[in-house]
């Protein structure tokens, strides 16, 4: 008899009512991928990732200044970004500023961090790292 093969962990970061979180959601239904939904406006940013968010991906991705929430900060607040520390703290401040979704791919040292929607990655990601 077979063992059934693990699959490894993946938690998407985000909020509900965004239109990418909601067709990544879906995306990895359609897949048959299980998944955990970490959700932003109720659950907060957890402190914990954004060290390694931030090394996976950088502040400029990280940080969407194209969003209706960072075009509403002051000049001082978004200037406080402009490094990791600041951005960290935006974050925390502000959720609605991380670009969305955040999705980590497994636990531990062989996690992957992708943030956006892009079917075609997600695809060649979940290949690369044993999904099903």
């Amino acid at each position: 008899m077979m063992a059934p093969m693990k699959t490894p962990h993946i938690t998407l970061y985000g909020i509900p009512n965004c239109d990418t979180v909601k067709k990544a959601r879906a995306w990895l239904t359609g897949q048959g991928l299980e998944y955990t939904f970490h959700d932003f406006k109720k659950q907060g940013v957890p402190p914990e990732r954004l060290p390694a968010w931030l090394a996976a991906v950088g502040r400029d991705k990280l940080v969407n200044r194209q969003g209706t929430t960072w075009r509403k900060l002051e000049p001082h607040v978004q200037a406080a970004a402009q490094d990791d520390a600041g951005a960290m703290q935006l974050m925390q401040a502000q959720p609605s500023v991380v670009k969305r979704p955040v999705v980590e791919w497994g636990q531990g040292t062989g996690t992957a961090i992708t943030v956006g929607f892009d079917a075609a990655a997600w695809s060649a990601l979940q290949a690369t790292l044993g999904h099903p």
